[in-house]
């Protein structure tokens, strides 16, 4: 796999310098002109010489068809994925986008029905999905036996909150731009149910809402059998306990569901276990699956799509959520 990149704010500064040593070479970078500057230096931390031809761009159309590349890492603010992913996928390129997918579920069905048309790779760069700590709570799962209560909470106090309260809409909790606490926290709170359990039959979502965006919010996913609650929060902060109660026992884990360090199994019968394998960047374990999907041929396309059904679920699930707490993004009514 050899990558484009879009965009050069922070998530791509902490993950495409690690991207080589995880099977996957940077081709290009494409930032905005006024972003030119970081873009060299991000070229220096991933192996590539900015001053080799067709190597960095300031437009995405020039780089899709120019730069040496078969896939595109688009890192890019919420608003942007489609757009980016849409142009990347018409160029013939797979393409891995930052969380979330999309602003909604319409534009996740359409780069969705593309890409199968095409036959590429579209990945959505979710973390939680791939971790070790994940999968074991998966193979945990049965041990518990019926589950009947699931609460997971990702809780942190936005450093761009402060802004907010003074009057600065920042893209973190600009409506225009696809934020609030759904989008950001929450997106990973979603994956996480939603990859155990798939869809609920029910939901609603309980939002303090302010200025038109969600700062921070309870969601009920009603599954008939049992019953899960999301809290994602921008405006608060607490500490994290994120627990699956089920009638033979417990799983729980005391930090954010992006994290998932370490995850303990509890059995009525005084059963302890405790199970902790995780990677020292947390994003390596998904960048390593991509990469073994495009080496797996068919069987890793194959791969490729089921785990985009699952982020199709979720883009349905956080859809449905907002518009029934009232936030709306302009892409909900194009």
């Amino acid at each position: 796999m050899r990558a484009g990149v879009i965009g050069t704010g922070k998530i791509a500064y902490m993950i495409c310098p690690h991207l080589r040593e995880w099977g996957i070479e940077v081709g290009a970078i494409c930032s905005t002109p006024r972003s030119s500057a970081k873009a060299r230096e991000l070229a220096g931390e991933c192996g590539l010489d900015p001053n080799t031809s067709n190597t960095l761009f300031t437009d995405q159309s020039q780089m899709l068809a120019q730069a040496d590349v078969d896939t595109v890492y688009v890192a890019l603010p919420n608003h942007l994925h489609y757009a980016a992913t849409r142009q990347a996928l018409e160029s013939g390129k797979n393409v891995i986008c930052e969380k979330p997918l999309t602003s909604n579920d319409r534009e996740a069905q359409e780069l969705s029905r593309l890409a199968r048309q095409r036959g590429l790779y579209l990945w959505e760069a979710i973390s939680t999905l791939y971790m070790p700590n994940y999968l074991q709570i998966r193979d945990w799962l049965p041990r518990i036996g019926q589950v009947r209560v699931v609460a997971v909470n990702y809780s942190q106090y936005s450093s761009r909150y402060d802004a907010f309260r003074s009057g600065q809409v920042l893209p973190a909790f600009d409506p225009a731009k696809s934020g609030g606490a759904l989008m950001d926290l929450g997106i990973y709170c979603l994956h996480f149910v939603v990859g155990l359990f798939g869809e609920p039959r029910s939901c609603t979502y309980a939002a303090n809402v302010q200025r038109g965006i969600d700062t921070s919010g309870v969601a009920l996913l009603d599954y008939g059998d049992f019953k899960a609650s999301v809290i994602a929060a921008k405006d608060c902060a607490a500490p994290t306990l994120n627990v699956i109660e089920g009638q033979d026992g417990y799983i729980a884990t005391q930090t954010p569901p992006n994290v998932l360090e370490p995850v303990t199994l509890h059995l009525n019968d005084g059963t302890t276990q405790t199970y902790d394998v995780h990677p020292d960047q947390r994003w390596e374990c998904e960048f390593r699956s991509f990469q073994a999907d495009i080496a797996n041929g068919a069987d890793g396309l194959a791969h490729c799509y089921q785990m985009l059904d699952e982020s199709l679920a979720t883009m349905r699930l956080q859809t449905r959520l907002r518009l029934d707490a009232g936030v709306r993004f302009p892409a909900d009514d194009q």
